[in-house]
């Protein structure tokens, strides 16, 4: 497994895929909260916090998760490589986990530069050191489990089929429906007397929970279960294809 997931984050820096989203993620955040004027700007808010960044990076990564994970298994599909990748020695779990933890890394490694927002916003603000610590560490775990939610949810989006435009746009709604959606359909009238178990199924009231500062086991056990689910529902796409 090991050689696998050394291979998968090799075939990531070796691409343009890798380097893109990174750079892409970077520019996109540093611009709406430093360059562009707005709500998001953090030196027109005036206030020494991370608050935006949490508000803008999931927005981000429903369009960049979907396209580093679209070619995981999409690919495989397409080549035939995918029938001598199943023939090795490793089971579907150990495949899917390579891939996940490949994605996941880079997902992580895009969001390790954006610690110097935090020392920037702490040195900056008045007294140095008035910044929510608890709350941006907190934010930045929930980040973390955010990422990794939508990485099991664009490898499904790749087992699914063989072309990777197609995948994309698969992983794309259903991360914008898990973390959005729920909350949505918790608004409407038919649904009032079920709004907070709906709001509850969503990844953006665990997410929001444990931006606050929060860390609560019961989102922790929602982000591992979710990531599980998909990662099964990946399983048994990949099983289906031997029957």
């Amino acid at each position: 497994m090991i050689a696998l997931l050394r291979k998968e984050i090799s075939s990531f820096l070796t691409s343009l895929i890798g380097y893109s989203v990174i750079t892409i993620f970077l520019l996109a955040i540093g611009l709406f909260l430093w360059v562009f004027p707005g709500n998001f700007n953090i030196l027109d808010a005036g206030f020494a916090s991370l608050e935006n960044l949490f508000v803008i990076a999931p927005w981000v990564f429903m369009f960049l998760i979907p396209a580093i994970t679209m070619r995981s298994f999409a690919e495989e599909q397409r080549t035939g490589t995918i029938e001598l990748l199943l023939t090795r020695p490793l089971s579907e779990w150990q495949i899917i986990t390579a891939k996940y933890l490949a994605g996941l890394l880079l997902v992580i490694f895009a969001v390790l530069p954006t610690i110097v927002y935090y020392f920037s916003l702490k040195s900056l603000g008045n007294p140095v050191g008035n910044i929510d610590s608890g709350g941006t560490w907190g934010s930045y775990l929930g980040l973390i489990f955010l990422g990794g939610s939508f990485v099991s949810i664009g490898l499904f989006a790749s087992s699914l089929t063989e072309n990777q435009i197609v995948s994309f746009l698969i992983g794309f709604f259903l991360c914008f429906f898990f973390y959005a959606g729920f909350d949505s359909i918790a608004s409407m009238e038919l649904f009032q007397p079920l709004d907070q178990i709906i709001i509850k199924l969503g990844i953006n009231e665990h997410f929001g929970s444990m931006s606050r500062g929060v860390i609560d086991s019961r989102d922790l056990i929602y982000f591992i279960s979710f990531t599980l689910f998909f990662l099964a529902l990946t399983r048994f796409r990949l099983l289906s294809r031997t029957w």
